[in-house]
């Protein structure tokens, strides 16, 4: 396996890996993929798909091979066999055909109920390419990589490929294969086909090492997680349909530093999860691409959490964007918000542990029941749009943070209940406002904020009843007087839009930067 660095914190993985709008591609089996650069911003160095083969299995030549070279294997049941280029690599014993030297070798065909065994040699790459190839198992998995340096499972452009499991294996122990796609070996997935993966027992696709998905229509449908790498899991391009009945994605490497990490830094994935939509437990990082967690318990969970491209859209029944979990460095905090308040977390006093959640551009919207956006140590907003639609209860909040929320650029609209309401912190060099209605506000009511020439800087419409909002912005000037309306129209049904106060209701005003609790529009409170 290539090493790659062991410090994958998150300035790391956030400015080093911040791969936006890095794309694979590979048309045919003799094609030469290419792959997009980025320039991130000052601040950030530029990144290009070196850094990705510096840190990950992955190399462009995977995806580059000669035509001529490869081992044509038709599947059937009873009469799988070799068509092309023999190769002693390949032996076939009833309906289990087994892989064992590296190679490219062309699938086609089916098997009700078989097996595709790679058990190569340590360090040899094995490329399959599936090029309509259907394969079911009535005891266990129907694709296992057993041993290889590096497995590449490409999609055969124009071909649809299936994978089911069985509902019960017959070998349940500790090391034993649980997915319908299962290697033990660092595994790419990439090709323009696609691929439906049903994991009736446990996972869809495991890797035990490092998981690339560079590419390819994919749908996984997994009884238990969806999609598991262990030292990383990364998304470059494609496009990923993942329902599971556990976690949606995720990278699970708790036990060697600075692995357990996963990036989407382009394509899309859509998931829809019984636990949590997509989950690393060291960084997790969305630098392009897009990203829709149609339905979780927590939306993005890991101990750090950096977006800084892409769309992200998240629903959860409990936390949005939740930076918790793993081993921290505790302290205890009493940072105050620009103005006071609730700000950092309950005015302080909370576990500040090794946690964080930073956003430098994108857009994030969550639709929480839970914390909208939470982090048990630190968060900041320094671009990007973020957009909470946060709870109705009082027990959570649109923004909950144990110690400092800066905030310094881009946009934020949290609205939510007003009970735990958090506000940027003392070190925030944007300002911004908050308002704490006297009374609810129902769904779809747009929310005006008018600075003193009449102008509306900002028009929000809520998705829920909400009793307070966080808006802060550029076009917000410190110290300045703005007045809410409620009411009014808008362009858009849900989010931040345009609007008029033509026929809205006033509330009040609010000081840009003085940010209180439990407080209607003009209701008092100063800065501290």
């Amino acid at each position: 396996m290539r090493s790659f660095r062991t410090s994958l914190s998150v300035a790391a993985v956030a400015l080093a890996v911040s791969l936006a709008g890095c794309s694979t591609a590979a048309t045919s089996s003799s094609s030469t993929s290419t792959s997009g650069t980025s320039t991130t911003s000052a601040t950030q160095q530029a990144v290009t798909a070196a850094t990705i083969e510096e840190d990950t299995h992955y190399d462009n030549d995977d995806l580059t091979w000669d035509a001529s070279t490869e081992v044509a294997i038709s599947l059937s049941d009873g009469g799988s066999k070799v068509t092309s280029s023999a190769s002693t690599g390949v032996a076939v014993d009833g309906n289990t055909v087994t892989i064992s030297a590296a190679g490219t070798y062309r699938l086609s065909g089916s098997l009700s109920d078989g097996r595709i065994v790679v058990a190569a040699g340590d360090s040899d790459t094995v490329r399959i390419i599936l090029d309509g190839v259907e394969l079911g198992n009535s005891t266990g998995s129907p694709f296992v990589v057993q041993s290889a340096d590096e497995a590449i499972m490409y999609l055969e452009d124009g071909s649809t490929n299936t994978l089911s499991d069985a509902s019960s294996y017959a070998d349940q122990g500790d090391d034993a294969p649980n997915a319908a796609l299962y290697s033990t070996a660092d595994l790419t997935i990439a090709g323009p086909g696609s691929l439906k993966v049903t994991g009736k027992y446990n996972d869809g696709i495991v890797s035990k090492d490092g998981l690339v998905l560079a590419s390819g229509n994919v749908t996984v449908d997994a009884a238990d997680d969806g999609i598991r790498g262990k030292d990383y899991t990364v998304l470059l391009d494609g496009a990923y349909q993942v329902t599971a009945g556990g976690d949606g994605v995720k990278a699970d490497n708790d036990a060697d530093e600075g692995r357990g990490w996963l990036l989407v830094s382009g394509g899309s994935l859509s998931v829809t999860a019984g636990d949590d939509g997509v989950k690393a437990f060291n960084t997790l990082t969305v630098s392009g691409g897009t990203v829709n967690v149609a339905k979780s318990e927590e939306g993005l969970e890991a101990q750090h959490i950096a977006i800084s491209g892409g769309n992200v859209t998240v629903t959860s029944n409990d936390d949005g964007v939740n930076a918790s979990g793993g081993a921290s460095t505790s302290s205890s905090s009493g940072s105050g918000g620009m103005g006071g308040g609730m700000a950092g977390g309950m005015g302080g006093g909370e576990t500040v542990g090794d946690y964080s959640v930073d956003v430098s551009g994108g857009a994030l919207t969550i639709n929480s029941q839970g914390d909208g956006l939470d982090s048990n140590g630190n968060a900041s907003i320094s671009g990007g749009t973020v957009v909470v639609n946060g709870p109705t209860n009082d027990g959570n909040g649109a923004l909950d943070v144990n110690g400092e929320l800066a905030v310094s650029g881009g946009t934020v609209a949290a609205a939510g209940s007003a009970g735990m309401a958090v506000t940027p912190g003392t070190s925030s060099t944007q300002s911004g406002v908050q308002v704490t209605f006297n009374s609810s506000v129902p769904a779809g009511t747009p929310v005006h904020i008018v600075d003193s020439s009449g102008a509306v800087v900002a028009t929000f419409v809520t998705t829920k009843t909400i009793a307070s909002l966080v808006f802060s912005s550029a076009a917000i000037t410190d110290g300045a007087s703005y007045t809410v309306y409620t009411g009014g129209t808008a362009e858009a049904t849900a989010g931040l839009t345009t609007g008029s106060v033509d026929g809205a209701k006033q509330q009040g005003t609010v000081t840009a930067g003085q940010y209180t609790q439990a407080q209607g529009p003009g209701g008092g409170g100063g800065r501290r």
